[in-house]
């Protein structure tokens, strides 16, 4: 028998997804090897690490998470109000972005249009460009060092959301609407029994992407908590700053902070996945 001949289409195809698969590996340990290390270095107990550095510990060790709550500054507090924070402005961003992209893409009213560009232009605008006015205009209220100031910028919707919202609701049937309207369904009933759940997908992606982001903001608690009230990542930053020789403690609350995230992927990593394609990150 002959033996078969590889075309150099062929060849050049198999090679091609070697290395596709060889970069996105190279990729994957870029990514995962700093936090297998920060776990590692978590359960390390303080002595070995001092003495050894960087090694497998033996035996594992909690003390280190146990000493948080051991600290002046009281990382299981922040855990709580991180916690609180992301719960508060979730359900916050969920319900008046709904509202305002229904109003945007079902009513009709004037300056309708000019009024969308006016919120889809905020999108343009950096964080760092109206962090110190909002400072400024919530110190004049008193609000720095509260919870209040940490959720009330974030409160009230937000122009992605707005946006992805308004495209996912002119996309449903007007029809339907109609119908609705016709058995005696107001405003609210459409939305609560029509509108929500049809875009259910779409809500459930904004949910983790709004859990993500104020899991893991950092600037406006830095500036509004005045080292009064704490969230998980000013808590970690002030630990690296007070205990920058105790690796182990520093590394078991980056541990902590990021461990919830962690579970949340493990629950929705289905959702996330679709949540990419969603939001067109492709």
């Amino acid at each position: 028998m002959r033996a078969q001949r590889v075309a150099p289409g062929q060849r050049q195809s198999a090679a091609g997804v070697v290395a596709t698969y060889a970069a996105l590996l190279l990729a994957a340990l870029v990514t995962l090897v700093p936090f297998v290390l920060a776990v590692i270095t978590a359960f390390t107990p303080k002595l070995q690490f001092a003495r050894e550095g960087l090694t497998i510990p033996s035996p594992p060790t909690l003390d280190n998470f146990a000493a948080l709550g051991n600290l002046r500054l009281d990382f299981t507090q922040a855990f709580w109000v991180t916690v609180a924070v992301v719960i508060v402005v979730s359900i916050g961003q969920i319900v008046f972005s709904i509202t305002a992209a229904y109003a945007f893409a079902r009513m009709r009213f004037p300056g309708r249009e000019a009024l969308f560009w006016v919120v889809l232009a905020t999108l343009m605008v950096p964080q760092a460009v109206t962090v110190i006015p909002l400072y400024v205009m919530f110190a004049g209220m008193g609000l720095p060092g509260t919870f209040e100031g940490l959720v009330l910028p974030y409160l009230f919707g937000s122009s992605y959301a707005v946006f992805l919202l308004r495209e996912q609701f002119r996309q449903i049937s007007e029809e339907l609407i109609d119908a609705m309207r016709i058995d005696g369904q107001g405003t609210l009933g459409i939305l609560t029994r029509l509108v929500v759940p049809l875009s259910r997908p779409t809500l459930v992606t904004l949910l983790l992407i709004t859990v993500v982001t104020h899991w893991n903001n950092f600037m406006w608690p830095l500036m509004i908590g005045r080292n009064r009230i704490h969230v998980l990542t000013t808590a970690a930053a002030s630990l690296q700053e007070q205990y920058s020789n105790n690796t182990t403690l520093v590394m078991a609350a980056a541990v902590l902070a990021m461990l919830p995230l962690i579970v949340l992927f493990v629950i929705f990593q289905r959702q996330i996945v679709r949540s990419i394609r969603i939001t067109g990150f492709r």
